[in-house]
C-alpha cells in the first residue's frame, strides 16, 4: 500500500445521527458500515484529518487553527441531549499554518480562524471512522461563491499534505435538496440521474475529463434538482483536485437512503 493518503468525498447523513439511539440510527446502517471500514483503507494512522465541510463557508478559504476546537450544533429539531455532545479531538495549529501557507502559495485568498469549531459535517463522520478522537482534526472552509475552478485549485494546493500523513476528507452529500426530501415532492429519479452522472464522471472518466465535467457540473442530468445550492458538492471538487491524476472508486452507494434517494461516497487514490 502506498504511503500517500487517499482522499474521500463522503456523504455525511443528517445532523448528529451517530449520536442517536440504535433505533434512530438503523436507517443509516449501510452508510455507517462504509464509514467504519474507512480506516482499513489507509496506509497508517493519520497525523491529522483535514475536513472540508459543506457546512462552513466563507468569502475566502478559511483554515481552522485553534488547538481545542469547540462544537457547532448546526442543526435543528433534535432531542436536547444532542446539543451537548462532544467530539473531543484536538486541533492542529502547526498543520493549520502549513495549510494556510500552501493556499497562499497557490495565490488563493485565505485566512486563519482560531475560533471556529467542528460542525456536524465533521463529527457526523469522525464519530464513526475515528470514535476515539485520538487524531488531530482541523477544517478548511468552502468559498461562498461556490466557484468550481477555485475549489479544484484549493485541492491542488492541499495535495502535498497527503504525503505528510494528512487524510483529506470532503464532507457533503451527493444529493442535497432538503425542500424536496422533506416535502411532498420527493423525486427519487432526480437523485438516481445525478448519481449515475457522478459515477460516470468520477470513476469512468479520464483525469482531465473528470475535472472538466466537474467544472460544468450544472449540465449534468437533474443537477439543480439534486443541488439547488452547491454547498454540499464543492467539497468533492476539493478532494478531486487533491488527487487529480489518480483513479476514483465508489466507497459507498445505496439507491434507497432513508427510503427516498440514491446516495454515494467516493475515494480517490
Amino acid at each position: 500500500m502506498s504511503s500517500r493518503f487517499p482522499t474521500f468525498y463522503l456523504s455525511h447523513g443528517g445532523g448528529p445521527w451517530p449520536y442517536m439511539n440504535e433505533e434512530a440510527r438503523r436507517p443509516y446502517a449501510r452508510l455507517e458500515k462504509s464509514l467504519r471500514d474507512l480506516p482499513r483503507q489507509l496506509p497508517r494512522k493519520p497525523e491529522a484529518i483535514l475536513v472540508v465541510s459543506g457546512h462552513w463557508e466563507e468569502r475566502d478559504f478559511a483554515v481552522m487553527s485553534g488547538a481545542q476546537p469547540p462544537m457547532v450544533y448546526d442543526y435543528g429539531g433534535f432531542p436536547e441531549e444532542l446539543y451537548h455532545i462532544r467530539y473531543p479531538a484536538a486541533g492542529s495549529p502547526r498543520l493549520a499554518e502549513r495549510t494556510h501557507s500552501l493556499i497562499q502559495r497557490a495565490q488563493l485568498p485565505t485566512h486563519l480562524n482560531a475560533e471556529r469549531g467542528f460542525d456536524h459535517g465533521t463529527y457526523a463522520i469522525l464519530a464513526v471512522t475515528h470514535p476515539e478522537a485520538d487524531v488531530p482534526v482541523f477544517q478548511v472552509s468552502i468559498r461562498s461563491d461556490y466557484d468550481p475552478q477555485a475549489h479544484l485549485r484549493l485541492g491542488r494546493a492541499l495535495a502535498p499534505l497527503r504525503d505528510e500523513g494528512v487524510l483529506i476528507v470532503g464532507s457533503g452529500s451527493s444529493y442535497h435538496n432538503l425542500r424536496r426530501f422533506f416535502g411532498p415532492r420527493v423525486r427519487r429519479e432526480d437523485s438516481v440521474q445525478f448519481d449515475s452522472w457522478l459515477r460516470e464522471t468520477l470513476v469512468d472518466s479520464s483525469p482531465a475529463g473528470r475535472a472538466q465535467r466537474l467544472l460544468e457540473w450544472e449540465r449534468a442530468p437533474a443537477a439543480r434538482e439534486a443541488h439547488p445550492r452547491e454547498d454540499h458538492l464543492m467539497p468533492l471538487h476539493v478532494v478531486v483536485g487533491a488527487a487529480e491524476e489518480e483513479p476514483g472508486r465508489i466507497a459507498y452507494s445505496e439507491e434507497d437512503f432513508l427510503g427516498a434517494i440514491a446516495l454515494s461516497s467516493y475515494r480517490f487514490g
